[in-house]
């Protein structure tokens, strides 16, 4: 869906509109907005148009509820990370002259050297993943280069992959935008620069100087550095609204555009994170952990990007595919399939579960890289004051060992690897968002594992949100002449606000903490072992 959050002064949402694909533009015949390629493996895309034609729709949804258009002085957006759109030779001119009297639609349909826009559903480029981190000297060199090794769905390996298969469109291509930078692009009526943040999304970026990296460009395609343009802070002016919004919606033409970003960093964002040691998990059907950290440490797992609301720290975002799905396979085993009987016998099971760790692979893992499969060991007379233990595996636990193993396991795994990348521990707060953080059972175990608060605050649109936030911090930054904390945009307001957060449960037992940190280290060593055995490098 295409979703617009109006914000007042005080940060309060004063409005919002969505545009949902599937069910709005059916012409397009999308399912989840994608359109799955069932004659080549793994490509998922978007018809970019629909895309186009969403912009005008929320914008016109705004205008039909008498919305005042001339009132805003700033926006700016959220697109869906690595997705990218090429535009075909000549058409910038096009998008420098938009006539307010007909739709975007009718304008723009042959502006495009592709229709569809390869997303972040995209599994289709193994090869070219393979092929640039060999160029570059490897999975791990890329990674120190760009934040990330090769991924299927990042942008350098999709337009490698053009290149590969296409090298006459590739050459017909003026200019290659992200989702975030072509939505931009619309709004002030010229090429958008993509923002430093969503540029660390592409394999192509070194995120040390926040410049594109030559020898990952040369890698990847011919040319390549022209057809991307330059990059830009993410709190940085992208331009002045264009005349077509002017004329056609009202308005101000004194309007600024923030740039752009992409869709994990808006959230980042709407979650009021801004400075090292802030920390948050979403907890949903994939768990997601959020933080921030003072210098990049790459691995070859997890993400490291600039932060988007600060110019010298960075973003850390840790994927887990086993989330809400696997604890609720240990819930029908093990909790008569009821939350309440779960959360009892939680609470009735003494923290540490007796050293009993267990790892839970309902789906083939991302961090870390391990395939389908559960191990369960016990560390032999475990009393938490020393790694000298020696542990044995066993093929089954009873049922409340099995309850708190699924969750100590999970977030003991979290601690070691967000640590593993730099972020300060323990960490100064972690905001939990997502269906599981209704949670108070699993909370405690959080506080208590990490050793911090942990607030809570349910905002299911945090990327758009998080955008509005960005684009009142980017039109300060412009009042003032240089850059202000992210921070000073909701001093004072947050518990007034949209952005108002609760502490749901406060710090555990620093002794528990302690002993936890022993366990987790415990825990690292036995998966090491598993990855080292098992995995999927």
């Amino acid at each position: 869906s295409l979703k617009a959050t109006v914000l007042d002064s005080n940060l309060n949402i004063v409005t919002s509109e969505t545009v949902r694909f599937d069910s709005e533009l059916p012409h397009y015949k999308t399912k989840d907005g994608v359109y799955r390629d069932a004659s080549v493996s793994g490509r998922i895309v978007s018809p970019t148009l629909m895309w186009v034609e969403a912009l005008d729709l929320v914008l016109d949804k705004l205008k039909k509820a008498k919305f005042e258009f001339e009132r805003v002085v700033a926006v700016s957006g959220s697109g869906q990370q690595h997705g990218s759109v090429y535009w075909k030779n000549g058409s910038s001119d096009r998008l420098a002259s938009l006539d307010p009297n007909k739709p975007l639609l009718d304008q723009l349909t042959d502006t495009l050297s592709i229709k569809e826009s390869p997303i972040w559903m995209d599994s289709s480029t193994t090869v070219q993943c393979r092929e640039i981190e060999k160029a570059v000297g490897g999975a791990l060199e890329l990674s120190r280069l760009t934040g990330s090794r090769g991924y299927e769905r990042f942008t350098g390996p999709q337009i490698r992959k053009l290149y590969d298969t296409q090298p006459d469109v590739y050459c017909q291509t003026e200019r290659i935008s992200l989702v975030s930078s072509f939505m931009a692009s619309l709004l002030i009526g010229t090429y958008a620069s993509i923002d430093e943040t969503d540029g660390a999304g592409m394999n192509l970026m070194d995120i040390r100087t926040r410049d594109w990296s030559k020898i990952v460009l040369d890698a990847t395609a011919p040319g390549l550095e022209d057809k991307l343009g330059k990059l830009a802070p993410a709190h940085a002016i992208a331009g002045s609204i264009a005349p077509y919004f002017v004329e056609r919606f009202q308005f101000n033409k004194n309007c600024l555009v923030i740039q752009w970003s992409g869709d994990n960093p808006n959230s980042l964002a709407g979650l009021t994170l801004n400075t090292p040691g802030d920390l948050a998990i979403s907890l949903g059907t994939s768990d997601t952990v959020f933080g921030i950290a003072s210098e990049p440490q790459p691995r070859l797992q997890g993400h490291v990007f600039p932060n988007p609301v600060d110019t010298t720290s960075y973003m850390v975002m840790l994927v887990y595919k086993n989330g809400s799905l696997t604890r609720e396979d240990v819930r029908n085993r093990c909790a008569d399939q009821s939350w309440d009987v779960f959360n009892k016998v939680l609470e009735q099971t003494p923290p540490l579960n007796g050293g009993k760790l267990g790892f839970y692979y309902k789906e083939h893992e991302i961090m870390p890289p391990l395939p389908v499969g559960i191990h369960r060991y016990v560390l032999d007379n475990f009393i938490a004051d020393t790694l000298d233990v020696k542990a044995h595996e066993v093929t089954e636990f009873d049922a409340p060992s099995e309850v708190r193993g699924i969750i100590e396991g999970h977030f003991l795994s979290m601690r070691a690897h967000t640590e593993r990348f730099g972020m300060p521990t323990p960490p100064k707060r972690i905001i939990a968002t997502g269906g599981a953080s209704a949670n108070l059972s699993i909370l405690k175990s959080v506080a208590s594992i990490f050793g911090c608060d942990v607030y809570t605050v349910q905002r299911p649109d945090s990327a758009s949100l998080g955008a509005a936030l960005r684009a009142a911090h980017g039109w300060l930054c412009h009042g003032e002449g240089s850059f202000v904390p992210f921070s000073c945009i909701y001093k004072n307001k947050l518990e007034t606000s949209s952005l108002s957060c609760k502490l749901s449960m406060p710090t555990g037992d620093k002794q528990l903490h302690s002993k936890y940190t022993m366990l987790m280290k415990k825990r690292i060593e036995i998966e090491d072992s598993l990855v080292q055995k098992l995995g999927r490098i």
